[in-house]
């Protein structure tokens, strides 16, 4: 797996663990929900069909999540994006920068 598509899993992770607290009052485990939702995103990472050259989810031309789970995930990206910056600006930084690159 390449280091771009480790960056995105952790920033994903990173994203729903902010959701989570934020919402379901979760400060060390991922309520079911979350966890459900996490799983999810792991697996469709690892069967990126561009591996390597995966572009951002958010840019990404193949929506691969069903449409329940994508509103779910759109749901996080809108709380947790913004908050990103402040609590984990290494990572964000990091997000932004691959989102201007096609292939890393």
């Amino acid at each position: 797996m390449s280091n771009r598509l480790e960056r995105e899993k952790m920033t994903v992770r990173k994203m729903i663990r902010l959701y989570c607290k934020g919402h379901h009052d979760s400060d060390r485990e991922l309520c079911s929900e979350c966890q459900e939702l996490e799983q999810y995103a792991m697996n469709r990472l690892v069967h990126c069909k561009f591996g390597g050259g995966k572009p951002t989810c958010g840019k990404c031309p193949v929506h691969c999540y069903k449409p329940q789970m994508r509103k779910r995930i759109r749901e996080i990206m809108h709380y947790s994006g913004p908050k990103m910056i402040y609590v984990h600006p290494i990572a964000a930084i990091r997000h932004l920068i691959d989102g201007f690159n096609k292939v890393n």
